[in-house]
């Protein structure tokens, strides 16, 4: 089953977050199925950085993680218009980031794998299926 994955379960990836069922049920998934990421999939690099000045990650690692996500077999999705996504952001009180996620989830139809509660609301305030619930 495709699904869009959104930069808060790719980002739990590099922490050391696998107790979390979606992000293990996620990223065992990502050996099986296609996913789709939003072109604004660049939200992780910043999770990279603020857990390096947290301690709980260093340079190469984000650097080892890096590499590794370009090779992820995962169609990056283009931007929508910017009318449709900050009208979207706006409605459902989201950032820019998580509203790239959730447009994508509503065109496609997949179910949208996050771990951001308020993408979750608005993901059922759409009738977008949540990954894993």
């Amino acid at each position: 089953m495709a699904f869009v994955i959104d930069a808060s379960i790719v980002a739990a990836f590099p922490f050391g977050e696998p107790d979390n069922a979606r992000v293990l049920m996620a990223t065992e998934e990502l050996r099986m199925t296609e996913v789709l990421a939003p072109r604004l999939f660049f939200e992780v690099r910043d999770a990279l950085i603020v857990g390096e000045r947290r301690g709980r990650s260093a340079v190469e690692k984000s650097a080892d993680f890096l590499r590794d996500l370009e090779s992820l077999p995962a169609p990056i999705d283009p931007l929508p218009g910017d009318g449709a996504l900050m009208s979207l952001a706006r409605q459902r009180n989201l950032t820019v980031y998580d509203a790239v996620s959730l447009e994508l989830a509503m065109r496609e139809r997949p179910p949208l794998a996050t771990l951001d509660r308020a993408s979750e609301k608005a993901a059922a305030v759409e009738g977008v299926a949540l990954f894993g619930a």
